[in-house]
């Protein structure tokens, strides 16, 4: 779907040469580091172009991360933290804040950050894969897992990697705030309840059950609004906007499909009332596109009312509201509901849930007689406390924004009734 997914930038980070002096000892200790070295470079560069492979990617991000955990868990059963977990500073931005580094001694952090990253890519290469004119059935099955996946790595973040971050930062808008991961994680979802309501609309499913995937899938969207809703809004007004327009436009899908399927048990008053309903938030929805897209804010801009899905329901709800008032006026004479019909959710085979993440096992570079080789001063362990802003004269220059390869988008109507591309 051409513009359909707003996407926010991936996160910035600081080159990390992995050279302590000193610290590594005998060749396989400097093997690791320089593994570390190449492997991070490697899977940065990957990232950057949503076109890759998602094999070689999920290939690179296993080698790096595996390798990673050496200098993040436990090690040595004496002791109850890693000593080399404290040893480098980090650098990393946040993907609603711009470029402005939060800096941090905690392995934890790059292996967060890193992460983190990876689900971004899933998301965007999902974006690219979608943005076909015409999608295969196993591009399609692709897009659809890579936004489960995606899912599963924000929420690997929020329940496992977030807990263990020895001083995450506590203000703001940042990636390591609960409430942002959260929405990250209604976001794919909710995304990938797309594509399942997609083919479920072309392929002329039952109407209660589009009604019930659309009403879901606009609840999502409303979960990651909340989320949202308590940061500061110059930071996430944007992203908001694209959480709302959403919402609406899915409930007005409901209340549609729902209204048709009331008119078919001779509702013909209920329905009406429905198919109101959905025109009214059909325009609320096309309101909240034209303030989404002049909302200050990071991120790529979707453009859902260019779509031909979003126009053709707008189509579909017309005639059947005038084929209600229509019969309503010549055959069922029923009044017409002053509240409009709740709408019911069902139990359903198409509801998405987070697909679990595996990390990757420890590299087997790693062992207790290398990691007993690798030299660690005491003094040398030092704090792992994000460093506090600094004064307007002495900031941490920005990091460099990531230079992400551009996904090339058709603004051509897919050929298929529905309007929905991925089917």
């Amino acid at each position: 779907m051409a513009y359909w997914f707003h996407r926010n930038p991936l996160k910035a980070t600081a080159p990390v040469n992995y050279e302590l002096h000193g610290v590594s000892t005998n060749d396989s200790t400097r093997k690791i580091f320089s593994d570390l070295r190449i492997s991070r470079a490697k899977l940065l560069d990957l990232l950057t172009d949503p076109g890759n492979s998602k094999d070689v990617v999920d290939k690179a991000a296993a080698e790096y991360l595996g390798l990673l955990q050496g200098l993040c868990i436990p090690m040595d059963p004496s002791q109850p933290e890693n000593k080399l977990r404290k040893l480098i500073k980090y650098k990393w931005s946040n993907t609603l804040l711009g470029n402005v580094p939060v800096e941090c001694s905690d392995t934890g952090f790059e292996y967060f950050s890193m992460l983190f990253n990876v689900g971004l890519w899933l998301t965007k290469h999902a974006a690219k894969l979608a943005a076909k004119e015409t999608p295969d059935m196993e591009e399609a099955k692709e897009i659809h897992k890579c936004l489960k996946t995606a899912a599963g790595v924000f929420k690997f973040c929020k329940d496992d990697l977030r807990p263990k971050l020895l001083d995450p930062p506590s203000e703001g808008a940042h990636d390591t705030d609960g409430r942002v991961l959260d929405a990250y994680i209604h976001q794919c979802t909710a995304e990938a309840q797309e594509i399942t309501l997609a083919r479920a609309i072309e392929l002329k499913h039952a109407v209660t059950l589009i009604s019930s995937l659309a009403f879901e899938t606009a609840e999502l969207y409303q979960k990651g609004d909340d989320a949202l809703a308590s940061l500061d809004q110059k930071d996430v007004a944007k992203w908001r906007k694209y959480f709302q327009l959403k919402n609406k436009f899915y409930t007005a899908c409901a209340h549609s499909y729902n209204g048709e399927n009331l008119l078919n048990q001779d509702k013909c008053g209920e329905a009406t009332r429905g198919l109101r309903e959905s025109l009214d938030l059909y325009g609320k929805a096309e309101v909240l596109c034209k303030e989404y897209a002049t909302v200050k804010g990071v991120g790529t801009t979707a453009r859902p009312q260019n779509h031909l899905f979003f126009r053709n329901l707008e189509k579909v709800l017309k005639r059947t509201l005038e084929k209600c008032e229509r019969e309503n006026g010549l055959i069922y004479h029923q009044k017409v509901a002053v509240d409009a019909p709740v709408l019911e959710k069902r139990d359903t085979f198409g509801l998405v849930k987070p697909e679990e993440y595996t990390p990757p096992a420890l590299d087997p570079l790693w062992s207790q007689d290398v990691y007993n080789k690798f030299s660690v001063p005491a003094g040398q362990q030092k704090s792992a406390q994000p460093e506090k802003p600094k004064g307007k004269d002495d900031q941490t220059p920005p990091l460099a924004p990531v230079k992400e390869k551009e996904v090339p988008m058709s603004d051509k109507d897919p050929k298929n009734s529905s309007g929905c591309v991925v089917s």
